[in-house]
């Protein structure tokens, strides 16, 4: 097994994360419809591509980026329609003005691990974005952290099976209160022969209120900022559902309009 085993084989991603019904992909094509988004679309780090092509296939046009040259070359081939290109969230050019939204799913903001990296994030998204565009991410929500511990410390873990081996990992999420970050540590074992492999990350715990803080000293209007009903909600979004108001769950939605540019 690789270092990074998802990252390095995206098939085994899909297989351990499967969205068949694109709810994520769903999801932000329903924030981007209600605020009236133009068409062209920024996917930041996205993936294997699914959400990039359901946008796609919703009739926008979209390019994907991640700096996962695997997770790149999976994307063109599984899910084409998107441009796909290779790019850093933390600081990236792409045009000015060329999109009219961008769209950051899957905490990915959060692997923007310290202030200079989250301001060379938005700073980007500034320059990415057309006035008036729209920011639209979903990610892990800090303040849940505050005071629980039940998803922290103890191991979890997940088995599935993947063209005939069957995977098996134990994940152990700590918090790094000194440097704000949740850390995760998998352990994936197989039964294939294959030695234990250990992966370690990393999210930014990011605070609602800092989140709005930061977003508005970037130049964007928060529109939306609640912690449900979304893709990886329970129970999670459906057609229809609009946004919540609180900011209490394991799970934070934004919606942000790019007011002017610095």
């Amino acid at each position: 097994m690789g270092r990074n085993l998802l990252t390095d084989n995206p098939e085994l991603y899909e297989a351990r994360f499967p969205d068949s019904g694109r709810l994520a992909g769903r999801w932000a094509e329903d924030c981007l419809r209600r605020h009236g988004a133009g068409p062209r679309v920024l996917d930041m780090g996205c993936g294997t591509g699914r959400d990039a092509a359901h946008l796609h296939d919703a009739g926008r046009t979209v390019t994907g980026a991640d700096l996962s040259e695997a997770m790149l070359t999976h994307a063109g081939d599984r899910h084409p329609g998107p441009t796909y290109v290779r790019a850093d969230l933390h600081g990236f050019d792409l045009g000015r003005a060329a999109f009219d939204a961008v769209v950051c799913l899957d905490s990915s903001l959060l692997y923007c691990h310290t202030n200079a990296q989250l301001d060379g994030f938005l700073a980007s998204c500034r320059r990415a974005l057309a006035p008036g565009g729209l920011l639209v991410a979903e990610m892990r929500n800090g303040a849940y952290f505050l005071g629980r511990t039940d998803l922290l410390d103890t191991p979890t873990v997940n088995a599935f099976t993947w063209q005939g081996t069957a995977y098996r990992s134990t994940t152990t999420l700590t918090v790094d209160r000194t440097a704000q970050l949740l850390r995760r540590t998998r352990v994936w074992t197989s039964d294939d022969g294959a030695p234990p492999a250990e992966q370690c990350s990393a999210w930014r715990l990011l605070f609602p209120q800092e989140l709005r803080h930061v977003l508005v000293t970037h130049g964007f209007e928060v529109l939306e900022l609640h912690d449900g009903p979304g893709p990886r909600t329970e129970p999670p979004w459906q057609e229809g559902q609009l946004p919540g108001r609180a900011t209490d769950a394991d799970r934070l939605h934004v919606v942000a309009r790019l007011t002017f540019a610095h």
